[in-house]
């Protein structure tokens, strides 16, 4: 079922004298349970031998709480973490993670190996289920850019996972109508070289990786195998870095498959959402628990 809405949502808000306007998910809980109360713990799991860094966001209570894998994007600067405290008030614990190579964490970055790191990362939460305070039947993964690549490849790899939701997906595929130019992969290349908080990637093999990354996952591929689950794709109409152009290619792809259950919105601002972060976070959390909880 396909609901494309087009969320403009600028101008001032509505004040109301004397009325509580605050949501419940974006309030501390007004009670804490004292022996399991909300708390954030350091974590670390192997993915083919490396070992990567990582953080679990555990919601007040014993549990078992459904869990969200957070998966940032390339190179990881927006790790929405306010996403990740928002869904926590909410009653969801969540898993973040950083990639192969990236930000500290063992082995080399690719695109490749960090779709592998999500597999990785989502049996270690099952296998971790009781420490966690979590229900391994009641995981969802949510991803930005890069990640939403990663959340689609990921979705579509373990039949576990039911719920998947994207911010600004980056294409898993380049589009055919219009191939990058030499002067696009040239900037490509440029950017890669200058980030070094990702390990064995740079301007000399980030169009290799890129298509190789392609190569696995194409979308025709992936829109088969999410048939069966509900997805919830959030765009940016002002996005520079992913084209809003492919928000609409994923729809029209996705939507021709009955068996995803596809929602889609398109919020008027940026890449990261800078102007709609409150918003992303309740609607994420609505769309969850609505149909993922």
């Amino acid at each position: 079922m396909l609901k494309i809405r087009l969320w403009v949502l600028a101008g001032a808000a509505l004040v109301f004298a004397g009325c509580e306007t605050a949501r419940v998910a974006e309030r501390d809980p007004v009670t804490v349970d004292a022996v399991y109360p909300p708390t954030m713990i350091e974590a670390s799991f192997l993915s083919d031998g490396a070992r990567l860094n990582a953080l679990v966001y555990l919601a007040d209570g014993a549990g078992p709480h459904p869990g969200v894998l957070l998966l940032h994007g390339y190179p990881g600067n927006e790790k929405n973490l306010d996403v990740a405290q928002y869904l926590r008030r909410d009653g969801w614990n969540v898993f973040f993670f950083h990639y192969r190579g990236a930000w500290g964490s063992e082995g080399e970055f690719s695109f490749v190996n960090a779709a592998d790191d999500v597999g990785a990362a989502l049996a270690h939460m099952r296998e971790n289920a009781g420490a966690y305070r979590l229900d391994p039947d009641r995981i969802a993964i949510v991803g930005h850019s890069m990640g939403g690549q990663m959340t689609l490849a990921g979705a579509a790899n373990d039949p576990g996972v039911k719920c998947a939701v994207t911010l600004a997906a980056a294409p898993v595929e380049p589009d055919p109508q219009s191939p990058p130019d030499e002067e696009t992969l040239d900037a490509v290349r440029a950017y890669a070289d200058g980030l070094i908080m990702l390990r064995g990637h740079d301007g000399s093999n980030v169009i290799e990786q890129d298509a190789a990354f392609a190569q696995r996952f194409p979308l025709a591929r992936l829109t088969e195998k999410l048939g069966g689950k509900k997805l919830l794709m959030i765009g940016a109409e002002k996005d520079v870095a992913v084209p809003i152009g492919e928000h609409y290619r994923y729809a029209e792809a996705f939507g021709a498959n009955p068996g995803i259950d596809l929602s889609t919105e398109v919020y008027d601002t940026d890449h990261g959402f800078a102007t709609h972060r409150i918003a992303i976070s309740r609607r994420i959390a609505d769309w969850l628990d609505a149909g993922c909880r």
